[in-house]
């Protein structure tokens, strides 16, 4: 019998991003919120609510538009709330992306999400306990999903090359992107949109986080409670928005002579396989490393990074650990949940824009709130001021509950 032949694997596209859209606690746009960013405003504000009265956290990133508002009050009756943001931000995308010609059957939607429709289940329990039944909305089940989002956004746009939904915590927008990239690099779509989004700022999504130490209590200064790195910080302060990009097919992108934000040049993704909460330094080392590698970049060539960096006491040396390890102290670090608080799903995405930006404006955002470093911590952190410069390489980092690792390696066009 013959021996079988192998065929040679089809070359991987290289993948960019052409459109990029966000609603956060900083702004309904990426304009607004990087504006936010520049002006070195907080999204923080405290809770203007009665549940939150006897909770020991007080604080939260609200956005300050209804996306109801964004996308139609009749559209948004269909969706839970995590769902219309990302609908929204979807729009922006694809708008700022200059509607790419695409056949459906080639165009496809990948949306995390950490959390799903939790809201949606919340109130619809409190409906079925003090209404009945015949109050409870038959849209229930489609606005709970946690591919729900994925969902909206596909036919929404009319994306038939396949609605993904990773679900990694709050590592699911950045694993997003990662996903995104992979269906056009093996020749599976032409473009891609994809996020993250979470909404869920709720008594017990409070109080379970909280119940884990994981949350800063820093009540009476909600603008000051987000402080990555710094020696006082206390955990992190829950967030909602989303952030959506399109991802595109460099040949395509270029033969429609679009504008070319930057490109996803390469990713890593591990898990820890360790701990459901406490991270792992080798885990992390390891998604850098594979993103370097994916990329073919040297430690050397990465000159900024915008980390995860949440605030927490633990979470914060881990990560500074890990990158010092992998890449060394040379790049300067930024952490912008200092500026939107912790978007949980939603993070990885909207971090991964204000890293392009970040490469575009030639100014890497300083770290809000950090007034002594932690003294373990021996990165470049930009501190007092915002630090002009034009990286041509930078990472952005996610990590999620779970284990999850996931790094993206952007570069300049």
């Amino acid at each position: 019998m013959p021996a079988l032949s192998r065929s040679r694997p089809a070359p991987r596209h290289r993948v960019v991003v052409t459109g990029m859209g966000a609603l956060t606690p900083l702004g309904a746009t990426v304009k607004d919120t990087w504006a936010a960013v520049m002006n070195g405003e907080s999204g923080i504000t405290k809770l203007d609510t009665d549940w939150a009265a006897d909770l020991p956290v007080k604080i939260a990133g609200i956005l300050p538009t209804d996306p109801a508002d964004v996308i139609g009050r009749v559209a948004a009756r269909r969706l839970d709330r995590s769902q219309q943001i990302a609908v929204a931000a979807s729009r922006a995308a694809w708008a700022d992306a200059g509607a790419p010609p695409v056949e459906p059957e080639r165009l496809a939607a990948v949306i995390g999400s950490g959390v799903g429709g939790a809201q949606t289940l919340l109130d619809q329990h409190d409906l079925l306990h003090t209404d009945g039944r015949s109050k409870v909305s038959p849209y229930t089940v489609p606005r709970l999903m946690p591919n729900g989002a994925a969902g909206a956004v596909s036919i929404l746009m009319g994306a038939r090359a396949g609605a993904h939904a990773p679900t990694s915590a709050c590592a699911s927008g950045a694993e997003a992107l990662v996903w995104g990239s992979l269906l056009i690099a093996q020749g599976m779509a032409d473009v891609v949109i994809a996020g993250g989004t979470d909404a869920c700022i709720a008594p017990i999504s409070v109080t379970a986080f909280d119940r884990i130490r994981a949350l800063s209590r820093l009540n009476d200064e909600p603008e000051r409670a987000s402080r990555p790195f710094d020696q006082d910080r206390d955990g992190f302060v829950m967030a909602e928005g989303a952030g959506v990009v399109v991802l595109e097919r460099e040949d395509h992108a270029r033969a429609r002579g679009a504008r070319i934000h930057a490109v996803l040049a390469g990713s890593g993704v591990t898990a820890d396989a360790t701990s459901p909460t406490n991270p792992d330094i080798d885990g992390q080392v390891r998604a850098i490393h594979q993103a370097l590698a994916n990329a073919d970049l040297r430690p050397r060539d990465i000159e900024h990074v915008n980390a995860h960096a949440t605030g927490t006491p633990l979470g914060d040396c881990v990560e500074a650990q890990a990158l010092a390890r992998a890449i060394g102290t040379h790049p300067a670090i930024t952490a912008t949940k200092s500026y939107t608080g912790h978007l949980l799903g939603a993070a990885g995405a909207v971090e991964a824009i204000m890293t392009i930006l970040a490469m575009q404006q030639g100014i890497v955002p300083r770290i809000r709130n950090l007034n002594h470093v932690d003294d373990r911590i021996d990165l470049d952190l930009v501190q007092e001021a915002h630090r002009a410069t034009t990286p041509h390489a930078a990472l952005s980092s996610s990590f999620g509950f779970g284990g999850h690792n996931v790094i993206l390696a952007l570069t300049r066009e």
